[in-house]
This record gives C-alpha cells, structure tokens and sequence, in this order.
C-alpha cells in the first residue's frame, strides 16, 4: 500500500509498505483523508526528533475495516476520527477523565508497520498518510456519516487541540478579551472556541496579513499585523488599554509566548498551546506574574476527552455552529504532501488535507 515514509533524510511515497492486522484491543482504519500540521514539519526538520523510518500523519479519518477480537465501541464500516490519545484507559488520570495525563499516552511508539519488508515506526500513534492504519480501539471515535472525512480529519488534532484549549483548558467568559498568536490551524479553531464562547473582543496576532480575512470569519473581531515596525503587545494594549484576560500562544516559539504574557491584564492568564523543540526556554520577570495575579499554563492536545469532544464537536458542526469546512483550505493527493508544505509555510493554508 501507499505511505509517506520518512527515512531521517527524506520524506517521499512509498508502495512497499504494509500494516500488520489488529490486536485483541486495536481497529484497523482505511484512512480516507488526513490533514497536514505543522507538527509533521517539524519531524522533517528535527524540531520533533522522532525515530526512523516513521510512517508519517497524525490528523485524519476513515473507515474501519476489521477489529480486533475484543473491540466493543466500533464495527466494520463505522466512519471514525483518530485521536493521537493511546490512553490505557485504566490509570488513575483516565479514570478521572483526565486522558492527556495518561503517562503511559506519551512516548507511545510502536513497529506496526514494514516498509520494504523492515519494520517502521508510527508517528503519534497514529500514522494517517497511509492507506490504512492499526490505532487502539481507545483512538477511534465514531462519528456521523453525514460529515465530510475531510473536514472531520481535522478534528483528530487542530479542532481537539485549538478548540479543546478555549473548552476544557481555559475558562473563557462572556466578555473576557482574548489575544490568539498565530492563525493557522490551531489559532483558527481557538478563535471560533473563543466565539462560542460570547468572548468580547477576540484579536488575531500573525505576521502574514493575508490571514486577516480567515481570523475575522471564524469570530475575530480584531487583527494585528506584526511587522514593519508594529509589534503584538504594544498594538494589542492599543486596542485594549489594559491587555487581555486570555491569551493563546499557537505557535511554538520563546519570543511569541512572552509576547502573549506580555498583553495579559491583571489575573490574566496565557495558555501555550505551540511545540517548540524540547530545548526551547524563555525569561520573563517573575514580578510581572506574582504581583498581579497573572499565570501561564501548559496545554497538552486541547487538554481533550476525544470520546466526549469528539461526538461535541461533530454535533456543533451539525448544528452549524462549528466550522469545519472552512478549515480546509485546498485537497491534494498524497503524492502533493511537499506541496502542502510549500504553501504552509508561506501562510496560504489554514489547513491542507491529503486525499487517500
């Protein structure tokens, strides 16, 4: 079947690759569509060391087609979204509704795939640019058949991670000013979760002023474009005198995280939704934090329960709250992966999504 196998080098489509069948536990999807983020560039870059080769692909949907002995949620033929959550279900953070804190979720690497007859890994448990795929019955979560796969292939990481932020993170009010950095994929969905949930004054912060148009269509009611002399903190407290309640850092970088720390109000509070490389650190004044009551706070995946936002958010794009076809900007086939890089990095996508 076809892949897009990265060997440590390159990224490329590979024929010879095969999945192996499911476990006791395991489902094994048809994947029918898979989204694009920018975590997968950051594996070919090294801003995420992974080991390999690794199938790649992290945010998608499909079809099942077999389950293993003792699967109970699916069946053959469900239409499903994967969660990169390999939760086990049975620790004291899942049984408290808490999957994000599952210890044994992270890490989760495993050989279920052979390309040219050697073994491969999964990229976050997942592998979605593949014809099929081998996931945890935990990681497949059945949705309607009424939603396209190629706009429900998103919610598997930038709606659970952006949305999921605004939802189960956050406590986001009617009224509160929010600062969102970066208006890709992520910032996007925390823009719309932001407007869901009756926030004030919603500003979109990026470098790339040709994304004004998406931030102000998914609930922005302001946008700030850095550069050329203007900087975030300083327009944002233009517009809002004494900064925000809420600020959302989507990018992943040391210097754009003390910007949104920067903007925060008194009791304000940034949440650092971007993956940085693991060796990233920033400084900030501690006295800027402890004497006004402001905070900053890790947000893992949305802080996601995908079983109970994943069925959520479907019905909030049924009812024609959420969007999700809007999220997709252009679909290529899989052997266009390079392209969808090539225009994600010069800000044309909100998201790209391979067709399989």
């Amino acid at each position: 079947m076809r892949a897009i196998v990265f060997d440590g080098d390159k990224a490329e489509v590979r024929t010879d690759v095969e999945v192996r069948e499911p476990g006791p536990t395991e489902v094994r999807v048809a994947i029918q569509a898979a989204g694009v983020c920018h975590s997968d560039a950051s594996v070919i870059d090294g801003t995420i060391p992974f080991p390999t080769p690794l199938v790649m692909g992290h945010e998608g949907a499909g079809v099942v087609d077999a389950v293993g002995s003792e699967v109970s949620t699916v069946e053959v033929g469900d239409h499903v979204v994967l969660s990169t959550l390999a939760n086990c279900g049975k620790c004291a953070a899942c049984e408290t509704g808490n999957p994000t804190q599952c210890k044994k979720s992270f890490g989760n690497i495993s050989k279920p795939f052979t390309v040219g007859g050697e073994p491969a890994y999964n990229f976050a448990a997942t592998s979605v640019f593949s014809e099929a795929t081998v996931v945890s019955e935990t990681q497949a979560v059945r949705i309607s058949k009424d939603v396209p796969l190629g706009s429900a292939a998103l919610i598997g990481c930038g709606v659970l991670t952006g949305v999921g932020a605004v939802f189960n993170r956050a406590a986001v009010r009617h009224g509160d000013a929010v600062a969102v950095f970066g208006v890709g994929g992520i910032g996007l969905n925390v823009i719309q979760a932001a407007r869901l949930c009756d926030a004030g004054r919603i500003i979109a912060v990026d470098t790339v002023a040709a994304k004004e148009a998406a931030a102000r269509e998914f609930g922005a009611t302001d946008f700030v474009h850095v550069g050329d002399g203007v900087e975030g903190p300083a327009a944002i407290k233009e517009l809002v005198k004494d900064g925000v309640k809420w600020s959302f850092e989507c990018v992943g970088h040391p210097a754009v995280i003390k910007d949104a720390v920067e903007v925060l109000d008194w009791g304000g509070t940034c949440v650092i939704i971007g993956v940085p490389a693991p060796t990233a650190e920033m400084s900030i004044r501690v006295t800027h934090l402890t004497h006004i009551d402001r905070g900053i706070i890790g947000c893992r995946y949305g802080s996601a329960k995908p079983h109970r936002d994943i069925p959520l958010f479907v019905q909030l794009y049924l009812d024609g709250k959420l969007k999700l076809d809007e999220l997709v900007s252009r679909t290529y086939p899989l052997e266009g992966f390079h392209d969808v890089l090539h225009d994600m990095e010069g800000g044309q996508l909100a998201r790209g999504v391979l067709s399989l």
